[in-house]
């Protein structure tokens, strides 16, 4: 049994680490920071505290997450998900109120994983976690409108449809240099890569724009003239936390620690597909929660861990912690070095690098798909889209969860009534008796959000064993929009793996649902059987021709 906190990085140090692997670990974290330093500036910014927080927070939590957290490859850091929370938190209750709330933050996090809760967080609703991603989404494109267009504005208000009414009434004062540079710089991150693939296009784009501003005098709102010098150095310092008004952070706080959660286990289960790994859930909880516990004692906002990043990691070779580590070193360097040239970057350049971040977090297409499936999936995610954009992120997951309990038990008191019979006699009932490259896998009852998880791991790790695996789905009465893409993930890592791949037993409703979700086409029409007889024999034949290859 896994130990509650057992981190990765001391797990490792005990087997053994080569010189070849931190060759591989250094080059994939100078990368990262590279990719990092722009992201963590621009996400500080677009929260409304000075750029130095978001630098701050990619070192201290970066290298604690890496040494603390359960994930082998997890970068930590702020990312584009908080902005929106920490914009609100810092409306209400000030910067002080924002360190406390991360603080108490992290206590609940550390709390969650004592309690086993890191299983239990990756069984959202997928549909929930697609509709309050793209609200958060569209929020951070909302915010960054006034630096994309240079509008003369000083403060905007919190909420989304009023903020869109002050951009319309001061539409005329745009500065057209400042659309220029939003637009080169939406340009550059998405196509500089074709091109250039070893420098971030954020960092391209950083650049030129910052070195055109300064050679042509251009006259746009810069970092330096919006937040004045950027420190470059950090500073240990205890917040002001009132004892009597703690009660206060607490929503704040467990909005920070749900939200945090979430992301840093969809991240650590991303990046488990990536390298064919398995991260420890509740020890990565821990690691989090010390790192939202430290940070703030420097300055810093809250952390999770950042998909994008991570996968950034794994991609240039990152394989362990000391990728993580490395990346959080290089920032200091940056920091430490270069903080003068950071002072210079337009605004405008900032809101095109995050209206790109927002585009690549809206997941329209996911939402797209949903929209297309069942019923009670699209009230959940419209539900918590729109309260996560017109109302509050707490809300909307709150929301969320309660319409997909109470939306699952009227599916299920439904069940008998809609569920078609499907006739299935076995011609053979000993299993151990098949070859050795058949195996059998089946999945009883419903696959929907609280089981997906489950059978698809086990699922996995059997079809890993074998050659040909059958997947007996004769007991499925439906599949959710949580089934489908943890199915559709588990049959992509057999696929890739060279593993042939027959579905059995499925029902009429489900062969839609399979075809809709595209895993038809992964599986083949030929693999997909009403008959557990005709998928064996199909299997069968498949093995036997495999012998003779």
């Amino acid at each position: 049994m896994e130990n509650i906190f057992n981190p990765k990085f001391f797990s490792i140090l005990k087997k053994g680490y080569s010189s070849k692997q931190f060759s591989s670990d250094l080059m994939a974290g100078i990368v990262v920071g590279v990719v990092a330093l722009p992201l963590a500036v621009a996400f500080a910014v677009a929260s409304g505290v000075s750029p130095e927080k978001g630098l701050v927070t990619a070192i201290v939590a970066g290298i604690i997450i890496s040494v603390f957290g359960g994930s082998r490859v997890q970068i930590g850091g702020p990312t584009g998900a908080f902005i929106v929370i920490i914009y609100s938190i810092i409306n209400q209750y000030g910067f002080d109120g924002l360190l406390v709330s991360t603080i108490l933050a992290g206590i609940f996090l550390i709390v969650f994983g004592l309690l086993k809760l890191g299983s239990l967080l990756k069984y959202f609703p997928y549909p929930l976690i697609v509709g309050f991603t793209s609200g958060i989404a569209l929020v951070i494109f909302s915010t960054q409108i006034r630096d994309a267009f240079g509008l003369d504005i000083e403060s905007l208000p919190s909420g989304f449809i009023e903020k869109w009414i002050v951009y319309f009434n001061n539409l005329h004062s745009f500065n057209i240099y400042a659309v220029i540079i939003t637009f080169v710089t939406i340009l550059v991150v998405i196509f500089s890569k074709n091109y250039i693939k070893k420098i971030p296009g954020s960092l391209i784009a950083i650049l030129l724009t910052t070195l055109a501003v300064q050679f042509f005098k251009l006259p746009v709102t810069t970092i330096e003239s919006f937040f004045g010098e950027i420190p470059n150095s950090i500073q240990f310092s205890f917040p002001k936390i009132d004892i009597s008004n703690l009660g206060y952070y607490f929503q704040p706080a467990i909005t920070i620690a749900l939200l945090g959660a979430i992301e840093s286990l969809l991240s650590a289960v991303v990046a488990d597909g990536m390298i064919g790994g398995h991260h420890r859930s509740n020890t990565e909880l821990i690691g989090q929660g010390i790192a939202n516990i430290v940070t703030p004692f420097f300055g810093g906002i809250p952390a999770t861990g950042a998909i994008a990043r991570t996968a950034t990691n794994v991609k240039n070779g990152g394989r362990t912690p000391i990728a993580g580590i490395t990346h959080a070193i290089v920032l200091l360097l940056i920091m430490l070095f270069f903080a003068q040239w950071v002072r210079l970057i337009p605004m405008s350049c900032l809101a095109g690098i995050l209206i790109v971040v927002a585009y690549n977090m809206s997941e329209w297409r996911t939402f797209r798909s949903i929209l297309k499936g069942f019923v009670f999936d699209i009230i959940v995610l419209l539900s918590t889209f729109l309260l996560t954009v017109l109302v509050d992120l707490t809300v909307a997951i709150e929301v969320g969860v309660v319409l997909s309990a109470l939306l699952f038990m009227k599916r299920m008191a439904d069940m008998g009534k809609t569920i078609p019979a499907v006739v299935d006699t076995d011609i053979i009932e000993d299993y151990s008796k098949l070859p050795k490259e058949i195996g059998i896998y089946e999945i009883s009852g419903p696959l929907f959000f609280a089981s997906a998880k489950q059978y698809c791991e086990v699922l996995k790790s059997m079809g890993l064993k074998s050659k040909v695996m059958i997947i007996r789905m004769r007991h499925v009465p439906f599949v959710d929009a949580t089934g489908l893409h943890n199915l559709s993930d588990a049959l992509r890592i057999l696929k890739d793996s060279g593993i042939k791949m027959i579905l059995s037993g499925v029902n009429e409703k489900v062969n839609e649902d399979l075809h809709k979700s595209k895993i038809v086409d992964m599986v083949g029409d030929e693999c997909i059987f009403s008959l557990f007889d005709n998928a064996l024999e199909y299997a069968l034949k498949y093995a036997e021709s495999l012998k003779k290859q």
